[in-house]
C-alpha cells in the first residue's frame, strides 16, 4: 500500500455551506509520522457547528477547510524513526482541525505515530472510529490538571483513586458519557452515578454505572440519596447546557463537597458559575478541551493509546466497549446528510463515514447523545 499522488477530500468553502469534494495531495511525512488510509470517520456535533458558525476552533484557520477529527483506518506509509507500526496495520485515533493533512473527511491523512492506537481484531473499523475523541475528552476531565487531576489507571495506584468515592456523570448516554462511565470503573470508583433516558439504563449499567437516574424525573435529592455512604469526588457534565451545569453545582453544594468542581465539555455558563460562587461550599465550573494534538496533552493521549489499543489493551480484553453502531448509506458525497442528522439530534447517536474510498461508501452512525459538545 502507498499514498496516491492525489486523493479526495470534502471541503467546506464558507460558513453555512455544505462540504464539496475535490482532489488534494497529502503533505510529505515527517520523522515519527504515519500516513493512514481512512476506513471510517466519525461525525461529531463540533463538525456541524464549525460548518454552521465558522472556523472558531483554531486561530487563523481559513477556508476552504476540511472537517472531521475522529476515525480509524489502515497504515499506508511510515516516516523515518517509526518502528511500532507497519504498512497494513489497522489503527484508530483522534486527529484535529486547522491542518488539511490531519482532518478526517478525506481519504488519506498523516499523524504522529505516538498518538495512534492499534485496532484489535475483536472490533470493526466502524466501532473503532468513534472511540478516541470522546474518550480523550473524558480522560482530560479526569486526569489532566485542567480537569480533576486524578492519577490515571495506567499509572501505579491509578486503578484505586476512586476507592470509597463516588462520581456523578451527567449525560451518561452521550458518547463522552459512555466512555466516562468506563473510565470511572477502571479508576476504581465505588459509586458511579449517571442520568439518562430510561431506554438507556440497562446498557449504561452494563458499562459500569451503579445508579442510573431518569434524566426527566430526577433532581438533586435523588443524587444525594444515590451518594449515601461515599464521598463525592466531582461532577462531570458531558452535556454542558446551562441546566446541567446548574444541576452539577447544586449537587456538589447539597452534598457539602469541599474543594470540588463541575467539569464541562463546553463553555462555562455564567449563571452556573455565579451559583457556584454564591455560597459555601464554593464550586468551580471548569471547561476542558481534550485535543490529542495539543503538546501539553501528549502524555495523556499516549497513555490512552497504549491502554486502549493492541492485542493486550482494554478494548481487546473487552474491559472497554466502543459505542454501538448504526449504518447510513452514503460516503464523502453524503457528508452533508450525516452532519444534518447529527444536528437534528438522535438519542444516543453519532454519525461517521465508513470507507471513504471509491469501492465502498457507507455513512454510519454510532449511538451518541447529540449534545456531547456545546459551542456558540
Amino acid at each position: 500500500m502507498s499514498v496516491p499522488s492525489k486523493h479526495r477530500a470534502a471541503y467546506v468553502h464558507a460558513k453555512g455551506e455544505a462540504p464539496k469534494i475535490s482532489d488534494r495531495t497529502l503533505g510529505e511525512l515527517k520523522p515519527g509520522e504515519i500516513a493512514i488510509k481512512i476506513a471510517a470517520t466519525a461525525i461529531n456535533p463540533v463538525d456541524w457547528k464549525i460548518r454552521d458558525y465558522g472556523l472558531f476552533l483554531v486561530p487563523n484557520w481559513q477556508y476552504p477547510a476540511i472537517l472531521g477529527s475522529d476515525g480509524s483506518g489502515t497504515v499506508a506509509a511510515v516516516g523515518k524513526g517509526v518502528s511500532d507500526y507497519s504498512v497494513g496495520d489497522r489503527v484508530f485515533f483522534q486527529s484535529g482541525y486547522g491542518d488539511d493533512d490531519v482532518s478526517t473527511f478525506q481519504e488519506y491523512i498523516k499523524l504522529p505515530a505516538e498518538i495512534v492506537a492499534k485496532t484489535p481484531k475483536n472490533i470493526s473499523d466502524e466501532e473503532a472510529s468513534g472511540i478516541m475523541l470522546a474518550t480523550m475528552a473524558a480522560a482530560t476531565a479526569y486526569y489532566d490538571k485542567t480537569g480533576q487531576g486524578l492519577k490515571a489507571p495506567w499509572n501505579q495506584g491509578g486503578s484505586e483513586v476512586g476507592k470509597g468515592k463516588g462520581i456523578v456523570i451527567l449525560g451518561g448516554s452521550s458518547s463522552v458519557g459512555q466512555y466516562a462511565i468506563q473510565l470511572a470503573r477502571l479508576s476504581g470508583f465505588e459509586r458511579i452515578i449517571t442520568n439518562a433516558s430510561a431506554i438507556h439504563h440497562d446498557y449504561l449499567q452494563d458499562l459500569g454505572a451503579h445508579v442510573v437516574l431518569d434524566r426527566n424525573a430526577s433532581g438533586v435529592k435523588d443524587f444525594q440519596k444515590a451518594l449515601e455512604g461515599v464521598s463525592l469526588e466531582f461532577v462531570f457534565d458531558t452535556i454542558a447546557f446551562k441546566e446541567t451545569q446548574v444541576l452539577g453545582v447544586e449537587i456538589l453544594q447539597a452534598t457539602n463537597t469541599q474543594k470540588s468542581r463541575v467539569v464541562v465539555v463546553g463553555p462555562v455558563n455564567e449563571e452556573a458559575k455565579k451559583l457556584g460562587e454564591s455560597k459555601e461550599p464554593h464550586v468551580a465550573v471548569q471547561q476542558i478541551m481534550g485535543i490529542a494534538l495539543k503538546p501539553e496533552l501528549r502524555y495523556l493521549i499516549t497513555g490512552l493509546t497504549d491502554s486502549l489499543g493492541g492485542k493486550d489493551g482494554w478494548v481487546a480484553k473487552e474491559e472497554f466497549k466502543p459505542n454501538r453502531v448504526e449504518l447510513i448509506e452514503g460516503g464523502l458525497e453524503n457528508i452533508q446528510e450525516g452532519l444534518e442528522k447529527n444536528k437534528q439530534g438522535v438519542s444516543g447517536v453519532k454519525i461517521s463515514e465508513l470507507d471513504v474510498g471509491i469501492r465502498e461508501r457507507v455513512m454510519r452512525t454510532m449511538l451518541k447523545d447529540p449534545h456531547t459538545f456545546t459551542w456558540p
